[in-house]
């Protein structure tokens, strides 16, 4: 007997209980109010786990107090001549981040792509959330140096 590949996505689209998808929250790092309650607003699932990427990879090691080994050292990359083999070390870069520090992100690629132009690389990142029938997610981070 063939189970029924749409079971889990009716169940869980139907179901009210929280015992059957798990829910990833986080607060909004904005600081924007919630219309109703006042309180800051939170993220969740998708959201969440894009902005959670996002602040990984904006981190530099030793950034987190009580967490040095959190953080993936791209700023110092950043600062090397703009060039092919500099794009792969960056995409390394972002995949040790998140598949070290971001367990609700089951990673599928990272592809850096370098902009002489600006100075910038562009990165894509291509996940899926663990437990989680929203499908593949992609999101774009442009990383440029800081002076």
């Amino acid at each position: 007997m063939v189970a029924n590949p749409n079971a889990f996505k009716d169940a869980e689209s139907t179901n009210d209980s929280i015992r059957n998808a798990q829910i990833f929250t986080d607060i909004n790092l904005n600081m924007v109010r919630h219309p109703v309650t006042g309180d800051i607003a939170k993220l969740s699932n998708v959201e969440a786990v894009k902005r959670s990427v996002r602040n990984l990879v904006n981190t530099n090691k030793g950034e987190r107090p009580f967490h040095p080994e959190i953080g993936s050292d791209i700023r110092r990359t950043l600062f090397e001549p703009i060039s092919p083999a500099v794009a792969k070390v960056l995409e390394r870069h972002v995949q040790d981040v998140i598949q070290n520090f971001e367990p609700r992100a089951e990673l599928i690629s990272v592809k850096a792509s370098d902009d002489v132009d600006n100075n910038t690389y562009n990165v894509t990142i291509t996940f899926y959330l663990i437990n989680s029938p929203s499908g593949v997610q992609s999101m774009n981070i442009l990383l440029e140096r800081l002076r």
